[in-house]
């Protein structure tokens, strides 16, 4: 019997384009002997829709016409079965669309990639592909990444965290604090969004300004950290879970400015149309000793699993080329186009990097089945509940 996979993509986020692209190259990369695909797209509005048209690209360029021809959904678990369920309900004969065994989200950026979705998962008992609710929230907030790296050994960038209001209420004083702590030049970017969105560099407290109000209008809360000018920017990928896991070919990304832009990720190395990391420029393998390859390389697992990550996540690298010392710069949960083209590079197929995925995801969900959630007992049946002091006796 083949297994029923729910492909998610979308969702109320500014990278939601972005997961349409790297959804449906998922989708469409399956192997069809083993798997049953399902695609669920999910609106700026976190409405569910399925069906045919739903796997079509070329639909997504008129959306509202797109979802008047698909089926709009909710999830609802009956008897351990997950269903998708027709919206509205019909009133005579079966509102049942699909079932799914494994729900797999390809989604970008916060409300989606930030654990939102993956709680929503878990809360209908639903299996899915990729990292846990915790593992996602921490990854995608990048001060609270850096603090468990630094804890673990691992090298980050020492920085600053403002929030809209503190800046808002005190200009100077929140320029003071990054000047006094880090000084200039630095680079600002919104905690917790990928896809380089909402970044900019400063080198003086003019540009700080500048780049700050552009960053808050992407999220309340901004990092700001030392800007390396003399930058190799290097991408790694790692496979696995907190057990074992393993590191793709090393990649470095091609920047048209200071900093790698959306435009280089996404648009710039496209003809006639995005399709998602898998055309922007790049150098892979990346021109690196071996021994600065393999030190990347160990220090992407050691980043992956010190995080708890699950599936496949892609580690950003800075290196300074003026000490050679190489720090983290950020990990993506679930990274664009899922990063198969690094994978590919060290001769490993798309189907297969997506098979070992729903692999380590089923592994998770057999784990989990024999961890106690609960006991035997109801201390409800002796309880007087009469009143709060009932209670706590």
């Amino acid at each position: 019997m083949k297994i029923r996979v729910g492909v998610f993509f979308g969702g109320k986020s500014v990278e939601h384009e972005v997961s349409v692209i790297s959804g449906l190259q998922a989708y469409n990369s399956f192997n069809r002997d083993k798997y049953e695909l399902i695609p669920v797209y999910i609106t700026k509005d976190n409405e569910l829709y399925t069906g045919d048209a739903i796997a079509d690209i070329a639909n997504y360029r008129n959306i509202p016409a797109l979802l008047q021809k698909s089926i709009r959904v909710f999830i609802m678990c009956e008897q351990g079965q997950v269903q998708l369920i027709r919206y509205p309900v019909k009133k005579m004969g079966n509102s049942v669309v699909a079932q799914i065994d494994v729900a797999f989200p390809v989604v970008h950026g916060a409300n989606v990639e930030d654990g939102s979705l993956q709680g929503f998962l878990r809360h209908y008992n639903i299996p899915f592909v990729g990292c846990d609710v915790s593992a996602s929230a921490v990854t995608m907030d990048k001060y609270v990444m850096k603090t468990v790296l630094r804890d673990n050994g691992v090298p980050v960038l020492d920085c600053v965290t403002l929030n809209v209001k503190e800046y808002e209420r005190d200009e100077e004083a929140a320029c003071g604090r990054v000047e006094g702590r880090i000084g200039y030049p630095v680079i600002i970017k919104p905690v917790n969004l990928g896809s380089s969105v909402g970044i900019k560099v400063a080198k003086d407290k003019e540009g700080l300004k500048e780049a700050l109000e552009y960053a808050f209008t992407f999220g309340p809360r901004v990092l700001v950290e030392r800007a390396i000018m003399n930058l190799r920017e290097i991408n790694c990928a790692v496979l696995g879970d907190y057990e074992d896991a393993q590191a793709s070919e090393c990649e470095e990304p091609i920047s048209s400015d200071e900093i790698l832009s959306y435009e280089d990720k996404y648009v710039a190395g496209a003809k006639g149309g995005s399709e998602g990391m898998r055309t922007a420029r790049r150098e892979l393998p990346a021109d690196l000793t071996p021994q600065k390859r393999e030190e990347i390389r160990q220090m992407a697992v050691q980043t992956f699993q010190a995080l708890n990550c699950n599936g496949v996540s892609r580690i950003d690298f800075m290196i300074d080329q003026d000490t050679d010392q190489v720090y983290v710069n950020e990990i993506n949960p679930i990274p664009g186009s899922l990063a198969f083209y690094l994978w590919e590079a060290l001769g490993k197929p798309y189907a297969e990097l997506l098979d070992d995925m729903v692999g380590l995801a089923l592994k998770r969900e057999r784990e989990e089945k024999n961890m106690l959630t609960s006991f035997d007992s109801n201390i409800l049946q002796s309880a007087n509940l009469s009143g709060t002091k009932g209670v706590k006796k």
